[in-house]
C-alpha cells in the first residue's frame, strides 16, 4: 500500500521534515525555519552520562515537544501512539497507511538500511507513506535521500530500540480541525514561549547557562579524553551536519526570525534576527575550532572556543530577552 499523491517535505532536520511531510499532506506548506520557530525549538543542552564516552551538545528542545508545539500553534489535532508491543505498533501504522494517512515515526536510525553512518540515535524521525511485503517507504531529510525505504525487519528493530531519547514504538498522525490559525499571532506566541523557556532553564546544563558551563567543560574534556581527534571532530560534525541546519540550529532560528519580521514588522524581531546572524557565525567558528583542535591536538584552539562560547551565552541571553519583551 502506497499513499497516492504523497509529497515529501524537503528539510535538513528530521523532526521538522517528518512533521512537515504530514502537514504538506494536509495542504499546509510552511518553510522549515518557520516550522522550527512555531515549534518553539531553540534551546541548548549539555548532556553527560557515565555511559557516554563524550558529552553531547544539543541545540534544541526535547524530542517530541517540537511537533506538539507546532500542532498546538497551528490548531491541529495530534494523535500519538506508544506501545511496547511491536505487533500492536505495526498494526497502528498499517491501519493509518491503509486509510491513506501518512504517519510520523520516531526510531533509532542505526538500523535503517539507507543510513551509511551507523550511529545509535533513537531520537530520529521519519514520515511513513507506504509499505509492501518487504519494505517500509519513508520520507527522511534531504541529506539522507528524501524518499527512501528500509526492510520491514530493520524498521521494526529501529522502532523498538532502547536507549537515550528512545520511545516505545512512537508514531503519530496530524489532522486538520475546524479552527483556523492566524500566522502572525501564532508567530508572536511561539516566540514569546520560546524566549520565556530559554531564559528560565531548570538546571545549569540548559540554555545560556548550559553554554556558559560548556565553555569551562570543553577545557576539562580536552585534558582528560583519550581521543581528542575523534571526540572533538565528531562533536563538530554533529553540531553542523547532523540535521541541525548548521550552527547548532541557529541558522534555522535566524531564518525563522527573518521570515517572522517580514510578516510581523516588529522591529525587535528584526533586531534579534541581526543578533542571530552573528550568533550563528560564532557557533560555526566554535565547530571549526573543534576540528582544528582534533587535527592538531593543540589546546589553544579549545581556549579560543571557550572564549567564544562565553560570548555566545551573553548574546543569546540578550537576544531572547529582546524577543520576550517584544511579545
Amino acid at each position: 500500500m502506497i499513499i497516492k499523491n504523497f509529497k515529501p517535505f524537503e528539510g535538513q532536520h528530521c523532526e521538522t521534515t517528518a512533521t512537515g511531510s504530514l502537514l504538506l499532506h494536509l495542504g499546509i506548506n510552511l518553510s522549515e525555519p518557520m516550522l522550527f520557530g512555531l515549534g518553539e525549538g531553540l534551546n541548548f543542552i549539555l548532556w553527560n552520562m557515565k555511559t557516554m564516552n563524550f558529552p553531547f551538545i544539543g541545540g534544541r528542545i526535547k524530542t517530541d515537544l517540537l511537533t506538539q508545539n507546532i500542532t498546538r500553534n497551528l490548531n491541529l489535532k495530534l494523535t500519538v501512539w506508544e506501545t511496547s508491543s511491536p505487533k500492536k505498533a505495526w498494526g497502528n501504522v498499517k491501519e493509518n497507511i491503509d486509510s491513506g494517512i501518512p504517519v510520523g515515526i520516531k526510531l533509532d536510525c542505526y538500523h535503517l538500511d539507507y543510513f551509511s553512518n551507523k550511529l545509535h540515535f533513537a531520537g530520529h524521525y521519519v514520515a511513513m507513506y507506504g509499505y509492501d511485503e518487504n519494505s517500509a517507504y519513508l520520507a527522511d531529510t534531504t541529506q539522507q535521500g528524501g524518499l527512501v525505504k528500509t526492510s520491514l525487519k530493520n524498521f521494526e528493530l529501529a522502532r523498538n530500540e532502547k536507549g537515550p531519547m528512545s520511545s516505545k514504538n512512537l508514531s503519530y498522525t496530524i489532522e486538520a480541525t475546524n479552527k483556523k490559525y492566524d500566522l502572525k499571532k501564532e508567530i508572536m506566541q511561539a516566540i514569546g514561549n520560546n524566549a520565556k523557556n530559554y531564559l528560565n532553564p531548570p538546571i545549569q546544563n540548559i540554555s545560556y547557562k548550559g553554554i556558559l558551563k560548556t565553555s569551562k567543560e570543553i577545557i576539562k574534556w580536552f585534558k582528560r579524553t583519550k581521543d581528542v581527534e575523534g571526540d572533538f571532530k565528531t562533536t563538530a560534525m554533529l553540531m553542523e551536519k547532523a540535521g541541525t541546519g548548521g550552527a547548532l540550529f541557529r541558522n534555522l532560528y535566524r531564518d525563522f526570525l527573518k521570515e517572522s519580521y517580514q510578516i510581523s514588522k516588529v522591529e525587535e524581531i528584526n533586531e534579534s534576527y541581526e543578533m542571530f546572524v552573528d550568533i550563528a557565525r560564532l557557533w560555526r567558528a566554535v565547530s571549526k575550532l573543534f576540528i582544528k583542535a582534533g587535527d592538531t591536538k593543540d589546546i589553544e584552539y579549545i581556549y579560543r572556543a571557550s572564549e567564544i562560547l562565553v560570548e555566545i551565552s551573553n548574546k543569546e541571553k540578550k537576544a531572547m530577552n529582546i524577543l520576550l519583551n517584544a511579545c
